[in-house]
């Protein structure tokens, strides 16, 4: 359990509200910075561009993603799509593994929206963790 600091009137802080969240910190992925920041960008840009002819036209097939992404050169090992319903698809992509660089997304009628980080605290990999501690 970690040290309890002290407040400026010497009372001890008290101890987290809700150990839910401390327990999941392992879950919150890892900001980009520098120039894996500008990579981060980069590809969020290319594979929003690549995806909306797709959602403009309607075709939300997991399968039609993957092969949009992979044909952009992301390798088919290190990219995943999931179907969410039957008009939206998500999708996860290992851009690089040095420095690790994710791209986490969805497709749906609505948008195609993406974004960036750097994976995750003791874990290897652009999947979301599972456990605790």
């Amino acid at each position: 359990m970690p040290t309890p600091t002290a407040h400026r009137s010497g009372s001890e802080a008290a101890p987290p509200a809700n150990r839910d969240v401390e327990n999941h910190g392992f879950q919150v992925p890892f900001s980009l910075y520098g120039q894996s920041r500008c990579d981060g960008i980069e590809a969020v840009t290319r594979i929003e561009k690549a995806l909306e002819p797709m959602r403009e036209r309607g075709d939300f097939a997991s399968e039609a993603v993957r092969e949009v992404l992979t044909g952009l050169g992301y390798s088919s090992g290190e990219t995943q799509t999931t179907q969410i319903g039957p008009a939206e698809v998500g999708f996860l992509i290992d851009v690089d593994d040095s420095p690790l660089l994710c791209v986490e997304g969805t497709m749906s009628p609505g948008s195609t929206h993406a974004e960036a980080f750097g994976g995750y605290p003791d874990h290897h990999g652009c999947d979301l963790p599972s456990g605790g501690h």
